[in-house]
């Protein structure tokens, strides 16, 4: 991790970094639902993990977008 990093390559794993967080919301808000009539301590589990996972996007929101977090809400 001591490489030295442009501001053009620091947007981009940000970028990618979050396209990945909104795919693993997505997976695990899926999971629970598919879970809830037949684990619900799985679906508990999952719901857990997206929330974890939408706590991350609204992150890195706010270093990509400053500010557009408080516009939605």
């Amino acid at each position: 991790m001591s490489d030295v990093v442009d501001s053009d390559e620091l947007l981009r794993r940000i970028q990618r970094a979050r396209a990945r967080a909104e795919e693993e919301e997505r997976a695990w808000r899926t999971r629970r639902e598919d879970l809830r009539m037949t684990d619900p301590d799985g679906a508990r589990d999952a719901a857990v993990r997206s929330v974890v996972y939408e706590s991350v996007l609204k992150v890195l929101d706010e270093i990509l977008t400053p500010g557009r977090s408080a516009e939605e809400t």
